[in-house]
Protein backbone atom coordinates (compact mmCIF):
# COMPACT_ATOMS: atom_id res chain seq x y z
CA UNK A 1 0.00 0.00 0.00
CA UNK A 2 1.20 3.12 -0.79
CA UNK A 3 1.44 6.03 1.95
CA UNK A 4 -1.07 9.30 1.20
CA UNK A 5 1.49 11.70 2.03
CA UNK A 6 3.64 10.29 -1.22
CA UNK A 7 -0.04 10.31 -3.47
CA UNK A 8 -0.57 13.74 -2.66
CA UNK A 9 2.88 14.53 -4.20
CA UNK A 10 2.79 12.62 -7.50
CA UNK A 11 0.82 15.61 -9.06
CA UNK A 12 3.93 18.03 -7.38
CA UNK A 13 6.47 16.07 -9.35
CA UNK A 14 4.70 15.22 -12.63
CA UNK A 15 3.99 19.11 -12.82
CA UNK A 16 7.71 19.73 -12.11
CA UNK A 17 9.34 16.86 -14.85
CA UNK A 18 6.97 18.09 -17.13
CA UNK A 19 8.17 21.49 -16.81
CA UNK A 20 12.04 20.83 -16.69
CA UNK A 21 11.42 18.75 -20.02
CA UNK A 22 11.69 15.71 -18.90
CA UNK A 23 8.44 14.93 -20.52
CA UNK A 24 7.61 14.07 -23.94
CA UNK A 25 3.87 14.18 -23.68
CA UNK A 26 3.48 17.84 -25.09
CA UNK A 27 5.94 16.69 -28.12
CA UNK A 28 4.93 15.66 -31.60
CA UNK A 29 6.59 15.65 -34.83
CA UNK A 30 4.98 16.21 -38.09
CA UNK A 31 6.16 15.69 -41.44
CA UNK A 32 5.19 17.52 -44.41
CA UNK A 33 3.63 16.19 -47.73
CA UNK A 34 5.87 16.46 -50.42
CA UNK A 35 5.17 18.83 -53.04
CA UNK A 36 4.53 18.52 -56.56
CA UNK A 37 7.62 18.15 -58.58
CA UNK A 38 7.85 20.20 -61.71
CA UNK A 39 10.48 22.01 -63.89
CA UNK A 40 10.32 25.22 -62.48
CA UNK A 41 8.49 25.47 -58.46
CA UNK A 42 7.12 28.08 -55.74
CA UNK A 43 9.14 27.13 -53.11
CA UNK A 44 7.37 26.59 -49.71
CA UNK A 45 8.36 26.49 -46.50
CA UNK A 46 7.10 24.05 -43.52
CA UNK A 47 3.85 25.70 -43.64
CA UNK A 48 3.51 25.60 -47.11
CA UNK A 49 3.73 29.20 -47.68
CA UNK A 50 6.05 31.03 -50.10
CA UNK A 51 8.01 34.29 -50.05
CA UNK A 52 7.78 34.41 -53.64
CA UNK A 53 11.65 32.74 -54.08
CA UNK A 54 11.46 30.21 -57.39
CA UNK A 55 13.84 27.34 -58.43
CA UNK A 56 13.95 25.77 -62.25
CA UNK A 57 15.54 23.79 -63.97
CA UNK A 58 16.98 25.31 -67.03
CA UNK A 59 18.49 22.92 -68.88
CA UNK A 60 20.06 18.80 -68.39
CA UNK A 61 22.32 16.97 -70.65
CA UNK A 62 23.62 13.98 -70.90
CA UNK A 63 27.44 13.87 -70.46
CA UNK A 64 30.37 12.15 -68.98
CA UNK A 65 31.64 13.86 -65.41
CA UNK A 66 34.90 15.43 -66.12
CA UNK A 67 35.50 14.26 -63.23
CA UNK A 68 35.16 10.75 -63.50
CA UNK A 69 34.68 9.76 -67.42
CA UNK A 70 35.73 6.35 -67.07
CA UNK A 71 31.98 6.00 -65.86
CA UNK A 72 30.34 7.27 -69.22
CA UNK A 73 27.54 9.47 -69.32
CA UNK A 74 25.86 11.07 -66.51
CA UNK A 75 23.43 13.89 -66.13
CA UNK A 76 24.82 17.62 -66.05
CA UNK A 77 22.32 19.94 -65.06
CA UNK A 78 21.54 23.69 -64.77
CA UNK A 79 19.43 25.57 -62.42
CA UNK A 80 18.38 29.07 -61.45
CA UNK A 81 16.86 30.34 -58.09
CA UNK A 82 14.38 33.25 -58.35
CA UNK A 83 13.43 36.07 -55.51
CA UNK A 84 15.41 34.45 -52.79
CA UNK A 85 15.10 37.26 -50.00
CA UNK A 86 17.73 36.10 -47.89
CA UNK A 87 21.35 35.71 -47.65
CA UNK A 88 20.97 31.93 -46.19
CA UNK A 89 18.95 30.69 -49.16
CA UNK A 90 16.68 27.38 -49.32
CA UNK A 91 17.36 23.85 -50.64
CA UNK A 92 15.22 21.87 -52.86
CA UNK A 93 15.51 17.99 -54.06
CA UNK A 94 16.24 17.64 -57.55
CA UNK A 95 15.56 14.38 -59.47
CA UNK A 96 16.51 12.84 -62.66
CA UNK A 97 13.26 10.83 -63.44
CA UNK A 98 12.08 8.26 -66.72
CA UNK A 99 9.05 9.21 -68.82
CA UNK A 100 6.61 7.81 -66.43
CA UNK A 101 7.84 10.54 -63.69
CA UNK A 102 9.68 7.52 -61.46
CA UNK A 103 12.91 8.79 -59.75
CA UNK A 104 16.15 7.47 -60.67
CA UNK A 105 18.47 9.65 -58.57
CA UNK A 106 17.89 12.52 -56.05
CA UNK A 107 19.93 15.31 -54.64
CA UNK A 108 19.38 18.38 -52.74
CA UNK A 109 20.72 21.55 -54.13
CA UNK A 110 21.19 25.05 -51.96
CA UNK A 111 20.98 28.48 -53.04
CA UNK A 112 24.42 29.75 -52.16
CA UNK A 113 25.09 31.27 -49.15
CA UNK A 114 26.20 35.06 -49.45
CA UNK A 115 24.49 36.06 -52.87
CA UNK A 116 22.31 39.62 -52.52
CA UNK A 117 18.70 39.10 -51.53
CA UNK A 118 16.30 39.15 -54.62
CA UNK A 119 19.49 38.49 -57.39
CA UNK A 120 18.98 35.71 -59.73
CA UNK A 121 21.21 32.50 -58.65
CA UNK A 122 22.23 30.32 -60.89
CA UNK A 123 24.10 27.09 -61.20
CA UNK A 124 25.14 23.38 -62.26
CA UNK A 125 25.34 20.18 -60.55
CA UNK A 126 25.15 16.16 -61.52
CA UNK A 127 22.87 13.53 -60.77
CA UNK A 128 24.41 10.00 -60.81
CA UNK A 129 21.84 7.19 -61.97
CA UNK A 130 22.48 3.50 -62.29
CA UNK A 131 20.43 3.69 -66.14
CA UNK A 132 21.50 7.61 -67.50
CA UNK A 133 19.47 6.09 -70.95
CA UNK A 134 16.64 6.40 -69.22
CA UNK A 135 16.31 9.95 -68.07
CA UNK A 136 14.23 11.85 -69.72
CA UNK A 137 13.99 15.02 -67.15
CA UNK A 138 15.52 16.59 -64.44
CA UNK A 139 12.84 17.67 -61.72
CA UNK A 140 12.58 20.21 -58.35
CA UNK A 141 10.48 19.00 -55.56
CA UNK A 142 9.40 22.19 -53.72
CA UNK A 143 9.80 22.11 -50.47
CA UNK A 144 12.64 23.94 -48.90
CA UNK A 145 14.74 20.99 -47.54
CA UNK A 146 16.89 24.08 -45.34
CA UNK A 147 15.52 23.90 -42.48
CA UNK A 148 16.65 21.02 -40.07
CA UNK A 149 14.43 21.60 -36.86
CA UNK A 150 14.72 19.21 -33.90
CA UNK A 151 12.87 16.05 -33.27
CA UNK A 152 11.09 15.41 -30.18
CA UNK A 153 13.81 12.12 -29.89
CA UNK A 154 16.85 14.17 -30.18
CA UNK A 155 15.10 17.34 -27.68
CA UNK A 156 12.06 16.79 -26.28
CA UNK A 157 12.00 19.93 -24.57
CA UNK A 158 12.24 22.30 -27.43
CA UNK A 159 11.88 19.75 -30.48
CA UNK A 160 9.06 18.65 -32.38
CA UNK A 161 6.84 20.80 -34.84
CA UNK A 162 6.64 20.06 -38.51
CA UNK A 163 9.65 19.01 -40.44
CA UNK A 164 10.31 19.04 -44.33
CA UNK A 165 9.24 15.70 -46.11
CA UNK A 166 11.67 12.51 -46.46
CA UNK A 167 13.88 13.56 -49.62
CA UNK A 168 12.39 11.96 -52.83
CA UNK A 169 14.57 8.30 -53.62
CA UNK A 170 14.67 6.08 -56.71
CA UNK A 171 11.46 4.51 -57.30
CA UNK A 172 9.31 6.96 -56.10
CA UNK A 173 6.66 8.36 -57.78
CA UNK A 174 7.07 11.76 -58.70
Amino acid sequence: MVPARILAGAPLVLAILALSGCSSWGCTDTTVERGKAAVKVRIVDLYGQSDGATAEVVDWRLTPDPQARHKGDEINFHYRFDHVHTYSGPAVDACAVDDKRKALGCQTIYAPDGSPPGAPITGDDWLYTKHPEQVTGVLLIPNDQSYDRRTCDQDPKDGGGPHPPKPASIGDQL
